[in-house]
């Protein structure tokens, strides 16, 4: 009764841990890849510092407001900041300044930066774009490798079954007399064979389920798995359409082109920019300042108990008289320092006025920078054309590969078709002792790679036929498998 409970509590644990695997769908794959993949997050994040960039040229429209301050104690011989005066003491003193500048033309350059910075954005919008279908359909690409490998495990093992009962018949028909014992001998070679077949079919699977995982940055190989979901070739419009009509698809649609455009627009208004450096920069500006000191100052007072004093201030040169005048008499007194707001108030001053650079000469950097731009419209528009051949050419491929899949699955159809009638002839002899062991067995190896095969084609249509959906303009998220 123990060893019982012992055993339910161990299948128990083991039910429950598989009910804990996920099995992942297909949207399910493509949405988790979306959402982590680095290299999308490294596009969102190109998209993001965009908006960076918009945000700094909308700025250039903005007045600039600066406040500045400085604090300084002077100890000695110093002037002081308020009289000019020369005086041996130590003191403190505060400046104080608020400025205002602003732009008023500027060869249109922050303008065309700001349409410079919009082009940009969609750029990388596109770029973003472009990234998602890529990852998409590598997700795609890998999830049907997984339906395949495990399509032809099943297959693989269909067969196994059969010609386990095979060997059970065999034995039977040996038994009667029918067949000779190195019959099953060959029949035994023939169930090794799959068996050996079963385990590389299964590794297979296991391989692409890892291949799958790591695509998805998912850690947990020994637990990942899809949903086993038998995917069929879905007739719909793509099939009808000429190639002509997909490429002019592909070039309203695709990313590759849009992003090949914006580049060139964006070469311009870098080309504008440049010859914009030729034009002068006017500009404003507005200034307000002020400043303290704790420094004391020394005033010229007439001495309240002796105002006047008589000197002689020459002599007559005939009867050498003396000739005296009065003279007020001064003394020095210390003042102190009036307080912070009250300084503040009485030593402020305001600056304003307009600034106009012309620029004559600049050792050539204006003159290279227009030549460098130009160079580069130039390189922009080639690869504008390249885009446009690259994108024509791939279109063509993917359409002539989606023809040619279509082809080689109905062919593998065909062949299906008749392996299995020619199979179960061969069989039907083996039973009755018309054939030998040999040539059913490789009437049924030929029936199995044809079942093999046409799991192979019917897959690599579906991806062939989505390829071309995708070029078409159908988004990666919204193909239908």
């Amino acid at each position: 009764m123990k060893k019982l409970g012992i055993l339910f509590f161990v299948l128990t644990i083991s039910t429950s841990a598989n009910a804990q695997v996920k099995k992942w769908t297909l949207s399910e794959c493509v949405q988790y890849a979306l959402d982590n993949n680095i290299s999308v997050k490294q596009s969102e994040l190109d998209l993001a510092a965009t908006d960076i960039e918009k945000m700094s040229a909308a700025g250039a429209f903005l007045p600039s407001l600066n406040f500045s301050t400085n604090t300084s104690e002077n100890t000695g011989l110093s002037f002081n900041p308020l009289t000019n005066n020369a005086q041996t003491t130590t003191f403190l003193s505060v400046n104080g300044s608020v400025n205002v500048g602003y732009t008023l033309f500027d060869g249109l350059r922050n303008y065309r930066r700001v349409q410079r910075a919009a082009l940009s954005q969609l750029s990388s919008q596109y770029r973003l774009s472009k990234m998602k279908d890529d990852i998409s359909l590598f997700v795609a690409n890998g999830y049907l490798q997984v339906l395949l490998n495990k399509a032809n495990v099943a297959a693989v093992v269909a067969q196994n079954q059969v010609t386990k009962q095979q060997i059970d018949r065999t034995k039977k028909l040996i038994d009667a007399g029918v067949l000779p014992r190195g019959d099953l001998l060959d029949i035994d070679a023939t169930d090794a064979s799959e068996q050996q077949r079963i385990a590389v079919a299964e590794n297979a699977v296991r391989i692409s389920l890892i291949g799958l995982a790591q695509l998805l940055l998912i850690k947990d190989y020994e637990n990942f798995d899809i949903v086993d979901e038998d995917y069929q070739v879905v007739n719909n419009a793509i099939a009808l359409k000429t190639v002509d009509e997909i490429i002019e698809g592909a070039k309203q649609s695709r990313s590759e082109v849009k992003i090949a455009e914006q580049n060139v627009t964006i070469s311009e208004k870098d080309l504008q920019i440049a010859k914009g450096a030729r034009m002068p920069t006017l500009s404003a500006f507005f200034g307000y300042n002020s400043r303290y000191t704790n420094a004391g100052s020394f005033t010229q007072e007439l001495d309240p108990d002796n105002p006047f004093i008589t000197q002689e201030i020459g002599i007559v040169e005939q009867t050498g008289q003396s000739v005296i005048g009065q003279f007020p008499n001064t003394i020095s007194r210390e003042v102190q320092p009036d307080a912070f707001l009250d300084q503040a108030y009485e030593n402020d001053g305001i600056s304003y006025g307009l600034q106009l650079s012309i620029p004559v000469f600049n050792a050539f950097s204006v003159r290279a920078n227009v030549r460098r731009s130009k160079i580069s419209l130039e390189r922009s528009k080639l690869q504008l054309q390249q885009a446009a051949l690259d994108l024509e050419s791939n279109v063509y491929q993917a359409y002539v590969d989606a023809n040619g899949s279509r082809k080689a699955y109905q062919a593998a159809q065909k062949s299906v078709a008749s392996q299995e009638l020619a199979y179960q002839y061969a069989k039907d002899r083996y039973d009755a002792g018309a054939t030998n062991a040999f040539d059913f067995s490789q009437s049924k190896l030929r029936y199995d790679n044809a079942q093999v095969e046409l799991n192979r084609s019917k897959y690599d249509y579906i991806f062939k036929i989505k390829v071309l959906e995708l070029y078409f303009g159908i988004p990666a998220t919204e193909l239908k498998f």
